[in-house]
């Protein structure tokens, strides 16, 4: 399928938004005492893992950090649906498993939500991986 001029258009404008708001979240991350370790984090191509946006650590918590940039919270809590948060799953699992020495620590998956003009809200643990 080709893309038309207009939804290449959009595409752009919303990666745009997307890359915007990873920025401030990592901002907001670094300011409370989070270390980013990545970003755009990838798994193997093929291995149906996702992109995880944000893996970051604090103390003993190791989080993988889905963002959303929408008008409102519940619009972006509402955006991570079953079956991304199982693709972060794989891409967890595929980190760890390339990073053994930060497997110890306590995991969770979080999501953030930027909206316009507002502080980066942060929803702690939102989902578990099922084994």
């Amino acid at each position: 399928m080709r893309m038309t001029p207009k939804s290449a258009r959009h595409k752009r404008q919303a990666q745009k938004r997307g890359r915007w708001g990873e920025w401030r979240c990592r901002l907001a991350l670094n300011l409370t005492g989070w270390s980013v370790l990545h970003h755009g984090y990838t798994g193997k191509p093929g291995s149906g893992a996702g992109e995880i946006d944000l893996i970051a650590q604090r103390g003993d918590v190791l989080a993988f950090i889905e963002v959303k940039t929408r008008p409102d919270i519940q619009q972006g809590l509402e955006a991570v649906s079953v079956d991304q948060q199982a693709r972060i799953a794989r891409g967890a699992e595929r980190f760890l498993a390339l990073h053994p020495n930060l497997s110890t620590l306590d995991l969770r998956f979080d999501v953030m939500v930027v909206r316009p003009w507002l502080w980066p809200v942060r929803f702690t643990n939102v989902w578990q991986i099922v084994t």
